[in-house]
């Protein structure tokens, strides 16, 4: 069974490359985990278990040098990597893969904690960073069995294992995962260990990063249990030993925080699968070992919480809304305002389960928040992972109404200048340079990018306000979850070195010169271009022989109308102490943009314009003929010639937007309710026409 299969660790080898045994349970071996009884190495030797993908994952080891997988060339198309496969047959297999698992694990029991490597979800990368997953309240180590395959894949994963029997104090635990961490970081000093805890595998994490500030640790907090004292089963501890058996969490109470569904919403078809359910949960948490468990996680929370003003390391908090153990929502909201370097997203209708949910995917969120690096700072190039179909799919359902509501038209130009529907004008190979205007409140933005995903299977790196970046503690002013996919379609923020690094890897570049000033405009300003004097971006591009392809859009004064601009919100005095607070947060954080600027194209500060709602009408883009910068690196020195190309490209774009406003006149289906008609009769996913070119 892949998903059950586990590696455990041989003495000073990776588990990337321990051949699987010849059964599917070996002898136990010495333990090699110290637990404050016993000294030995900081890395276990332990037993071996097979699955149908262990074979084949060994034979892809040995394909690659020294058994570590390659690193994939870098590419501007999409890289799935078999992810997709792997999150269907994980979603397929849904709870199975975590029952048959923990069933695995505690079968032949005994012995102290150790680590052990998920089989079939590998080799990783090439440099990947180590990810060692520390359990909640079950002890087994399967809680990332929905997740393994996708992480294994950017991640060398190890899964720490407390058998149903062991009794180390939360205090040793600590120093096992200490003594792991600090062995692995002298092994590969440069790489980020990510520690990865729920529950009380949470305090772990705490606790460890905060007796080595020393060392690059990332931490990824699940529900942590530093809100025990709050918790509804706290008051029962002191009764524990005297509560009969009967009365404590039953199993069947367990099973349904695990499943997320009450026993009772079982169907009678599900009876025989119920029940070997409740007889694993009971072999994990028989009555002796809640009790220790539930002990435990008391003196781990005051341990931990006396420790959280010591951490330094970078830390991401995912806290459930319905998490009947522990009150986790209004933890992750003080665990994020106490930890400085630190993120928070929000899962509202999700229980304490998290990682169990089938809805819920690990990696799909660590991209959005930008928390994969490889090296000590994250390197918006080297470590970006392209999304894969089905991550893509995720993110677009936030706009898939928006995108439908306003069927957006799409035109290009060949090289010979012939304009064409669709995209087909975009040249195939970077670096490509998509230069713009930016329609009123960035509404431009998200379709576009989702249509060169679906069409062309290019992801369109933007060039974003840092402002979209920023931690609302920290000065924003939004909810910084909502720019998550953004993220994840490779948006950066805008500075010189950003751009040269992107050039520089012949991404596909999204660039509205224009910026916050063209998208929050004033009243009567739409499709007026407000872009610097300096050409900056033609010198970098032609450095990097990089085609600019210059572009329109219009449709924003067929959805809404600026009723209260900048100016008039400036008069209201509320507002205007608002905004003076914001721009000294934004300042404070460093994130001014043309600081040293004047007139129109200054920094503009951030405010949100009041709009009057129109009948949606239809957004349209055109793309103009690429422009080559290749082999002009020494003529577009001259600055000259570089502000002449820079006017060319306004012309052309100002071009764009004539063209898309007067063909517009002439489409039939500008307004929704033809486009509705036709989406009745041909089907709501069916391409609505438009204008003849």
């Amino acid at each position: 069974m892949s998903a059950a299969g586990t590696s455990f660790l041989l003495p000073n080898r990776p588990p990337a490359l321990h051949r699987p045994a010849a059964s599917s349970f070996a002898t136990w071996r010495a333990s090699a985990v110290s637990t404050g009884r016993e000294s030995s190495p900081a890395t276990p030797t332990l037993k071996s278990v097979v699955d149908h993908g262990a074979i084949a994952r060994s034979r892809r080891a040995e394909q690659d040098v020294g058994g570590i997988a390659s690193e994939p060339p870098m590419t501007n198309n999409l890289d799935v990597r078999g992810d997709d496969e792997a999150v269907m047959i994980g979603q397929r297999r849904g709870l199975d893969e975590f029952f048959e698992m923990a069933e695995q694990l505690v079968r032949s029991d005994g012995g102290p904690p150790r680590w052990f490597a998920p089989l079939g979800c590998g080799p990783p990368s090439h440099n990947s960073p180590l990810l060692l997953y520390l359990p909640g309240i079950d002890g087994t180590g399967a809680g990332l069995a929905l997740q393994q395959r996708k992480l294994g894949r950017i991640f060398e994963l190890w899964c720490l294992h407390i058998p149903v029997m062991d009794r180390t104090p939360f205090v040793d635990l600590v120093k096992v995962v200490e003594g792991t961490v600090r062995s692995q970081m002298g092994k590969a000093p440069g790489r980020p260990i990510y520690l990865v805890g729920e529950s009380i595998g949470a305090c772990i994490a705490l606790s460890v990063a905060s007796l080595n500030r020393d060392l690059d640790l990332v931490l990824i907090l699940i529900n942590p249990a530093t809100s025990f004292d709050d918790s509804p089963i706290q008051p029962l501890l002191p009764l524990l030993d005297f509560i009969p058996e009967q009365l404590l969490p039953s199993n069947a109470f367990l099973l349904s925080l695990i499943t997320g569904s009450p026993a009772p919403m079982f169907s009678s078809k599900d009876l025989l699968d119920l029940t070997s359910r409740l007889s694993v949960v009971a072999n994990l948490l028989p009555k002796e070992t809640l009790i220790w468990k539930l002990r435990m996680i008391k003196a781990s929370a005051a341990y931990t919480n006396s420790r959280i003003h010591a951490i330094k390391a970078q830390t991401l908090i995912l806290a459930s809304g319905k998490d009947q153990l522990l009150p986790s929502r209004a933890e992750g909201e003080r665990l994020y305002n106490t930890i400085g370097n630190s993120d928070i997203r929000r899962f509202p209708e999700s229980g304490h389960f998290l990682l169990l949910e089938e809805g819920f995917d690990l990696t799909y969120t660590m991209k959005g928040v930008s928390y994969y690096r490889r090296g000590k700072i994250f390197d918006l190039v080297k470590d970006y992972l392209p999304p894969t179909s089905a991550e893509i799919d995720k993110a677009y359902e936030s706009i898939r109404l928006m995108d439908g509501a306003l069927a957006p038209v799409y035109v290009s130009t060949l090289e010979d200048g012939t304009i064409v529907k669709g995209l087909a004008g975009i040249p195939s190979e970077g670096p490509v340079l998509l230069v713009g205007y930016h329609m009123l409140m960035g509404w431009d933005t998200y379709p576009l990018v989702a249509r060169f995903v679906h069409e062309r299977k290019i992801v369109v790196r933007g060039i974003a306000h840092p402002m979209l970046f920023l931690k609302k503690k920290d000065g924003g002013y939004l909810d910084e979850s909502s720019f998550d996919n953004l993220r994840l379609m490779g948006a950066v923020p805008v500075s010189g070195p950003n751009l040269y690094k992107l050039l520089s890897s012949k991404s596909h570049i999204l660039l509205y010169p224009g910026g916050m000033r063209e998208a929050l405009h004033r009243k009567g300003e739409q499709y007026q271009l407000f872009w610097p004097e300096q050409s900056e971006f033609v010198r970098m591009a032609a450095r990097f022989g990089a085609k600019i392809v210059p572009f329109g859009a219009v449709g924003e004064d067929d959805v809404g109308e600026v009723v209260l601009d900048f100016d008039d919100l400036m008069r209201i005095p509320f507002y205007n102490d608002y905004v003076k607070d914001t721009r000294e947060k934004m300042a404070r954080a460093n994130v001014l943009l043309r600081s040293d600027a004047t007139g129109e194209v200054a920094n503009q500060d951030s405010h949100t314009p009041g709009i009057m709602p129109k009948f949606p009408g239809r957004f349209y883009y055109r793309f103009g003929k690429p422009i080559e910068t290749e082999g002009r690196k020494r003529e577009l020195r001259d600055r000259e010639k570089a502000d002449e190309l820079y006017r060319q490209v306004q012309s052309e774009v100002r071009e764009c937007m004539s063209y898309l406003k007067e063909k517009r006149e002439g489409d039939p289906y500008r307004n929704i309710i033809p486009r509705l008609i036709h989406q009745a009769a041909n089907g709501f996913a069916s391409e609505v026409p438009t204008f003849e070119i």
